[in-house]
């Protein structure tokens, strides 16, 4: 497959998701096979060219390595997967859940701590999270159904802090990283480290989104990386590391607790075969680490956006190298909105059909809500607005104001409905028994 296919697909994702970079990679066990980026990737420790250096969060990527270091502590005999989570941390109110659950999301924890946003506002000593986190609000009994649980992830980092009598971040460097010769995935961001990002939806402007410490929740989603050290760490989850962990244990770490995860590993299908690896997501911040066990074959992405890619489908489709409609244009953040178009974004109705319209790279867009994309789009003339894409090509959108004599439905000079010939936009849904806006 040629990587020109991946690349489009790259510049596609960064288009049409509003992304405001992207990098991403390829590798076998002889190394990386195509690398690629989009967007304003600023230039890392290799130059301006290369993706490989920019580091980004990797969010819940980072539960993959809590869990080597959980099974560090089993081929050890320091603990075995069947002790309850008593039998290392006797004071926790979820004391009687086995660890291979709390591995396998099948603990029947909650699964977000109790309190404030964690992965926003960041979380205390471990000793509050405890005291916040009794048991009492466990969803399920052990075994009995997944349930994704970022705070079975922070009680397993703290099950192997006392074990091994040191901090989990410590034992993440010295028992992994170092091994591995990641050397550009740190607990804070670097000095070149991409910022998160949220993008106003209407607007298209970019909000920074904070880069919180989560303390005690950091074992479930604080590190940051790069595609560089993802793909080692990649080729480390296919073959294992005489210094780190055996690929007999990392082959029992992939066989599927449930259809959706293994033991620290979320389970995949691409080109119909199995393949293991994870997800992350953070505010700002979007992953995905994947490898075929049998190949050597991996895709590691990073994006600094809370939304508008789905990672894992989007690894999916750069490992199979799916060919892609090349994007008529790269997203660029809004720095500022006209005047004239700020009033007219929002949702609109055609009838009962909803509009969600958003200024977008210097033009008004219609995307169709019902799940059909992009309807019509809008840019800037003499006199107002022009259709340039879609059924309004070349036709005028004119914006109707209430008139002075105006009702108590609005207040003269607000705007009562957009027309673009004779398709009539309102801010309500249609209502049959009412007259035509303007008619």
């Amino acid at each position: 497959m040629s990587p020109d296919v991946r690349q489009v697909r790259l510049e596609a994702a960064q288009a049409t998701g509003r992304l405001p970079s992207i990098v991403a990679a390829t590798f076998d066990r002889a190394g990386t096979t195509w690398q690629g980026r989009a967007g304003a990737v600023p230039a890392g420790p290799a130059g301006p060219a290369d993706p490989m250096g920019a580091q980004y969060r990797i969010g819940s990527i980072t539960k993959t390595m809590t869990a080597v270091l959980v099974l560090q502590c089993r081929d050890e005999g320091l603990l075995s997967l069947e002790d309850p989570l008593g039998t290392v941390i006797p004071e926790s109110g979820y004391r009687d859940r086995p660890l291979r659950d709390l591995l396998a999301h099948t603990s029947g924890m909650q699964s977000e701590p109790v309190g404030p946003w964690w992965e926003r506002a960041g979380r205390g000593s471990f000793e509050e999270l405890l005291a916040a986190n009794d048991g009492m609000h466990a969803v399920a009994a052990a075994g009995e159904y997944y349930h994704y649980s970022n705070l079975a992830y922070a009680l397993l980092g703290e099950a192997v802090a006392r074990v091994r009598r040191d901090s989990w971040w410590r034992l993440v460097q010295q028992r992994l990283l170092t091994p591995l010769a990641m050397t550009r995935t740190s607990y804070h961001p670097g000095p070149a480290a991409q910022r998160g990002y949220s993008v106003q939806h209407f607007t298209g402007i970019l909000q920074v989104e904070p880069d919180t410490d989560t303390g005690s929740m950091a074992p479930a989603g604080q590190l940051w990386s790069t595609v560089g050290d993802l793909t080692r760490w990649g080729r480390f989850l296919a073959d294992g590391h005489d210094s780190v962990l055996s690929a007999s244990t990392l082959a029992a770490m992939s066989l599927p607790h449930t259809p959706e995860y293994g033991l620290g590993l979320r389970l995949s299908v691409i080109a119909g075969s199995p393949w293991v690896g994870h997800t992350g997501s953070m505010p700002g911040h979007l992953a995905a680490l994947f490898v075929n066990r049998d190949s050597g074959r991996g895709v590691a992405l990073l994006t600094n956006a809370t939304t508008g890619c789905a990672p894992e489908a989007l690894a999916r489709d750069l490992a199979e190298g799916t060919a892609c409609e090349p994007p008529p244009r790269p997203w660029s953040p809004t720095d500022s909105v006209p005047e004239a178009a700020r009033e007219l974004t929002g949702i609109w109705f055609w009838g009962n059909t909803a509009f969600d319209v958003r200024w977008h790279n210097h033009g008004l867009e219609f995307h169709e809500l019902a799940g059909r994309g992009l309807s019509d789009r809008f840019e800037a003339a003499a006199d107002g607005f022009v259709g340039v894409d879609g059924y309004h090509r070349g036709e005028r959108l004119r914006v109707v104001r209430r008139p002075a004599d105006a009702d108590a439905a609005g207040e003269p000079g607000d705007i009562a409905h957009l027309e673009a010939a004779t398709f009539v936009y309102t801010r309500v849904p249609y209502d049959p028994q009412a007259p035509i806006p303007g008619r």
